[in-house]
């Protein structure tokens, strides 16, 4: 009779550790779930994001390639007109140097950027004869705009990436949660008490196991419960 109460016992025991490891891993499935479904929408939105950014910087990159090009070619215009001036200068043709006198200045005051003609004073000063364009750093600012968002681009494009490997982090956490309350489901078919323990036991395992796992693992970017309140 005391065996049988005791084993009454222990199978009580066993049916309300079931229950309560079942309640438990329901609601860490769902928040894993949750979770992982988050980082994906993190991750569609940053890949969208990307490829609208860079979408964006190749367009400003051809544009600044075309700058560049009309830019050479207006520095070509302009030492043409400087060869002519001196050719002028040296014949004393003092029409054909207002001309030309007036043809430079159009050239510089009216077609040239700042940038462009800071950097022809650069090569005024050089001892050597040098275009604008070996001045350090010039070119390179013709596609600074365009080299930031393409950054940008790459930066969302990270992002999405890990998000997209941590939503895979959380799903392998749904699915070891998932073999777990499998684990809690069949427990009761068997009928001898140690079998039970050990079935239970496995699960304990497995469940502690995807909860060290997914403590370790990033919520995702700019998570808050105050946002889903409104708040």
């Amino acid at each position: 009779m005391e065996k049988l109460k005791e084993k009454r016992t222990k199978e009580q025991l066993i049916e309300l550790l079931v229950a309560i490891c079942l309640g438990i891993t329901a609601l860490a499935t769902a928040w894993a779930s949750w979770i992982g479904s988050l980082h994906g929408g993190v991750q569609a939105t940053s890949y969208t994001t990307s490829n609208n950014l860079a979408a964006e910087g190749n367009a400003m990159y051809n544009e600044a390639s075309q700058s560049l090009i009309q830019d050479m070619m207006l520095w070509n215009q302009i030492s043409d007109t400087r060869i002519d001036y001196t050719f002028a200068l040296e014949q004393n043709d003092t029409e054909a140097m207002e001309k030309l006198e007036w043809k430079l200045d159009q050239l510089l005051n009216d077609n040239c950027s700042d940038e462009l003609y800071d950097a022809i004073l650069w090569a005024d000063e050089q001892e050597e004869y040098a275009t604008p364009f070996q001045k350090e750093g010039f070119v390179d600012s013709y596609y600074a705009d365009a080299m930031e968002v393409l950054g940008e681009s790459q930066e969302q494009l990270e992002i999405g990436k890990e998000a997209n490997q941590n939503g895979d982090a959380f799903g392998l956490v749904t699915v070891i949660y998932s073999v777990v309350l499998f684990l809690l489901g069949i427990v009761g078919t068997f009928k001898n008490l140690p079998n039970r323990f050990a079935v239970l036991g496995v699960a304990v395992v497995g469940f502690v196991f995807a909860t060290v796992y997914m403590l370790f693992l990033p919520m995702p970017l700019d998570f808050s419960f105050a946002s889903f309140f409104g708040a």
